[in-house]
């Protein structure tokens, strides 16, 4: 059974466009409560630890200085199917090939610099939003 809560993060690239609102709204728009939000910035080793997964990659280090060049925001939104529904909401990875309307369509300029995270299964939502807030009772 899909869970009802799931993580986010507004990237940096979003955040300095000015993005956070518009972004907001369209979450909000599509049915998502906000349980936590918060503005705040990644140092490079609260980054790397976050995304400790990709550390053989060879883009983790790419990723860990674009997550920590600027502020993020981090949130906790619920919503029946929220993992789901969240992930078509954003769109894909590439904003060449999200679809329209998505949030990624819309405010990402590159498959790097793509505006937003959002986790890819109730598992991580778990993980990753207890990253950033105190979700004991969240979860």
């Amino acid at each position: 059974m899909a869970g009802n809560k799931t993580f986010t993060m507004i990237k940096p690239d979003a955040v300095k466009a000015g993005h956070i609102g518009a972004i907001m709204a369209k979450i909000n728009e599509a049915g998502f409560r906000i349980v936590a939000m918060k503005l705040t910035k990644l140092s490079p080793e609260k980054a790397g630890e976050f995304y400790a997964v990709h550390k053989e990659r060879p883009f983790y280090q790419e990723l860990v200085d674009f997550m920590s060049s600027g502020p993020i925001v981090a949130a906790i939104l619920e919503k029946d199917n929220a993992v789901e529904d969240f992930r078509t909401l954003i769109g894909a990875t590439d904003p060449s090939k999200a679809a329209p309307g998505t949030i990624r369509a819309l405010f990402a300029t590159s498959i790097g610099e793509n505006a937003i995270h959002g986790s890819d299964s109730d598992e991580n939502a778990q993980i990753e939003g207890s990253f950033h807030f105190a979700v004991t009772e969240m979860f």
